[in-house]
């Protein structure tokens, strides 16, 4: 068996932007999709050859959702990576989708055509806040949608919720965690809502009736403990589930493990390189036809230059950093960190268990903050000395 790849495919269609939405997807260019499918499919067959050395454990159809591109196209796409990929036993495969896209037609072909995880985003039960959001959707669907995928089969469902909303009280916040809670998902992931410029909610920010940074860390906080009371556990800052039913294909993220993304947008860690393809649709068709580069991104990193990284990425999971494991990798002493941990330890934003330093709920809502102080001991301190086991 060979090394462990993920892969992302990025679908970059959907019904209608949402408004808070600022990744790369497109409303209105169904016309394109056809196009888009004979570049996609050209591209993985492309992109296997160098993967001869990789087994492939966790696939992730991602972005516009997956769903509205339609099940006659995702199948296509799964055989062939089935077919040119070396695919482990029981992999992963993860496909997003929207409630208003889902029925028991297409989620019966999806379950036997091999996907067996599906994302649903269901952002709130209040509908009002849906509207809010510029959703396509009811709660009542994403009812109709959950219980539809139970029938076909799944049996490792994921809803996505939003707190901070317009509007929204800790009330409307337990209400949409318990309307969750009841459907009984494996996975429930629940993201604070930013206000990214160059979207439609950004431009009415000043109409908007948020909720603060203090009310937005009580839902935060009192979200743990109502998932934690629920039976699913915190594994990363936004990211709770049921024993053994974390995502696969997001903890190598955040584990540095190896991925490629396909699709305009789309980005890669492999092979000790990152880099990304440039965010256009028509680029990304034409670069396939023609053989044009469409990388818009390159860097390459030795892996024992990415303790940043480690810090940074390992610090959004529960299972947080350890000494030996950082030293190793990395060369370097431990010490710097450990001695910021334990400060982080006593306001009760961190803790150590099982010799392994992690981040208190309270530690991940001002992790930006912690992990910059990381980073900058990390620099400051030098280090010429190799690594050497404590005795």
């Amino acid at each position: 068996m060979g090394k462990s790849l993920g892969l992302y495919i990025h679908i970059p269609f959907c019904h209608s932007k949402c408004d808070y939405c600022d990744f790369y997807s497109l409303a209105g260019t169904d016309a394109r999709m056809k196009a888009y499918q004979k570049a996609l499919l050209r591209h993985l067959r492309e992109t296997a050859p160098r993967t001869l050395n990789y087994t492939v454990d966790t696939v992730y159809f991602g972005g516009g959702p997956p769903s509205y591109y339609g099940e006659q196209r995702l199948r296509p796409l799964l055989q062939t990576i089935q077919k040119f990929f070396s695919l482990s036993q029981k992999p992963e495969i993860t496909v997003e989708a929207n409630p208003d896209s889902l029925d028991e037609k297409t989620l019966d072909r999806l379950y036997r055509d091999g996907f067996n995880r599906l994302s649903i985003g269901m952002q709130s039960a209040d509908d009002r806040q849906l509207r809010a959001l510029g959703r396509p959707h009811t709660f009542a669907q994403t009812q109709t949608a959950f219980k539809a995928a139970r029938t076909a089969g799944f049996d490792n469902i994921s809803l996505d919720l939003m707190l901070g909303l317009p509007g929204q009280t800790m009330e409307d916040w337990k209400a949409s965690l318990g309307a969750a809670i009841e459907l009984d998902p494996e996975h429930i992931s629940c993201y604070i809502l930013k206000l990214e410029e160059n979207t439609p909610l950004y431009a009415r920010r000043n109409t908007l009736a948020l909720p603060d940074d203090d009310m937005q860390a009580d839902m935060y906080l009192r979200m743990v403990s109502l998932l934690k009371e629920a039976g699913y556990a915190q594994y990363e800052i936004s990211n709770f589930a049921k024993p053994g039913k974390e995502s696969r294909h997001n903890l190598k993220y955040w584990k540095l493990g190896e991925y490629i993304g396909l699709g305009p947008g789309a980005h890669s860690d492999f092979d000790g390189c990152r880099y990304s393809f440039s965010a256009n649709l028509e680029n990304y068709i034409n670069g396939i036809k023609t053989g044009a580069s469409l990388v818009d991104s390159f860097e390459q990193i030795p892996s024992r230059e990415r303790q940043g990284e480690y810090l940074m990425l390992r610090l959004r999971t529960a299972e947080g950093i350890e000494r030996t494991e950082y030293s190793r990798a990395f060369g370097r002493e431990f010490d710097p960190l450990e001695a910021l941990m334990k400060k982080y330890v006593q306001q009760g934003w961190a803790a150590f268990e099982k010799g392994r330093w992690h981040f208190t709920p309270e530690g991940f809502l001002i992790s930006n903050q912690l992990i910059g102080e990381l980073l900058e001991a990390q620099k400051e301190y030098k280090y010429d000395q190799p690594y050497q086991r404590r005795r």
